[in-house]
């Protein structure tokens, strides 16, 4: 039982649209702030539901304070940091949010450090503090988070803040991430975690925590170890369709991202790739008549092992029914041909984060 890696695109997208705010609003009054399951745990496995929005967010409770307040975040292996909404917070995406309520915490501890990220749909700006920090039944003492004072492109998303799952040496605000000091404490009893993304927006989504659950996939996990230790990217070897490579031809890097919805790589590629499936870009006109079921499979090859993506897959529904394809352009341009394996990835295989022997296992979900 084994887990964890995953890097680099400190901009990452979180989609802003759930198309107009009105809708998401309207989505979660109907799903108010609860969640149905409770988090379970046995034989020193933590298995933490996840609540999954439209197929674009998977967000799980977590609670900070004493007594504990609770907050909905994105469990997200791209960054490392912990942070939620702050109560002398102004801006309007605070105000949208729950707001960690400092004086209301008796085990609460600020600091002078300050420290800003940067995602590809916003930014956030904030300050170090410590307190109690439990993710279900897992229980983290004087834990360093951030409170934002300050956050722009957050306004219409669902969740309060982000929980970061990466290694320790890309946090911005320098705090030990969560799963290092629970790792630590001896809270955790194998250093790994994993995820379940439930499809078509059912219940079902988990995180758990020191092992693996293997009711959650079939066959056998296969290992992929990381480029290097400190990040969960993993070497690629091509992605074909139709047996013919249409990206990524001499081997490339893939960054495994729950915290991205899709699939994102360099735009000249992705470009191609929209053009081979006939697809329309989202920020195009919506394509209607879109037969899904004619559309071929794309295929990922890693560590010599095929990941087929079939087009029910990659082509999302919005809204009002359109078609769209997942694949879309990466921000930032680093000088290495970079992919990032999102959720539209990981709904189709099981994936276990292993920080213990720094590698992914990867296994075709139930």
């Amino acid at each position: 039982m084994l887990g964890e890696r995953i890097p680099l695109r400190r901009v990452k997208t979180m989609r802003k649209t759930l198309s107009g705010k009105n809708m998401l609003n309207n989505f979660l009054k109907e799903h108010a702030y609860r969640l149905s399951q409770i988090s379970f745990h046995g034989s020193n496995l933590t298995i933490h539901p996840l609540r999954n929005i439209r197929d674009l967010f998977y967000m799980g409770n977590i609670t900070i304070g004493t007594p504990p307040q609770e907050f909905l975040v994105v469990f997200d292996t791209g960054s490392s940091d912990l942070w939620v909404p702050s109560d002398f917070c102004t801006s309007p995406a605070c105000s949208k949010h729950f707001r960690f309520r400092h004086l209301q915490s008796s085990t609460f501890r600020l600091t002078n450090k300050t420290f800003s990220i940067e995602y590809g749909s916003g930014t956030m700006e904030g300050i170090v503090a410590h307190d109690t920090v439990r993710i279900g039944d897992l229980v983290s003492t004087d834990q360093p988070f951030g409170l934002s004072m300050t956050e722009s492109g957050f306004e219409g998303i669902p969740f309060d803040g982000v929980l970061g799952l990466n290694y320790p040496n890309i946090s911005f605000s320098g705090a030990i991430p969560i799963f290092d000091k629970l790792k630590n404490q001896g809270a955790i009893s194998e250093p790994v975690f994993a995820f379940y993304l439930s499809k078509d927006e059912q219940e079902g989504s988990v995180v758990m925590f020191g092992g693996v659950d293997h009711r959650y996939y079939k066959g056998e996990l296969k290992w992929v170890p990381l480029i290097e230790a400190g990040d969960w990217i993993v070497h690629m070897d091509c992605i074909s369709m139709r047996r013919k490579v249409i990206a990524c031809s001499g081997g490339c890097e893939a960054v495994v991202d729950t915290g991205v919805s899709m699939i994102k790589g360099p735009k000249t590629l992705v470009d191609n790739i929209q053009k081979l499936i006939g697809a329309t870009l989202r920020v195009s006109t919506h394509n209607k008549d879109l037969q899904v079921d004619t559309l071929p499979s794309i295929t990922f090859t890693i560590n010599g092992i095929n990941y087929r993506v079939p087009a029910r897959a990659y082509i999302l529904k919005d809204s009002r029914g359109c078609c769209y394809s997942s694949f879309q352009e990466t921000t930032v341009s680093p000088s290495t041909e970079t992919w990032i394996l999102g959720d539209v990835f990981l709904r189709l295989y099981f994936s276990v984060f292993d920080r213990g022997n720094d590698r992914i296992g990867l296994a075709r979900a139930v």
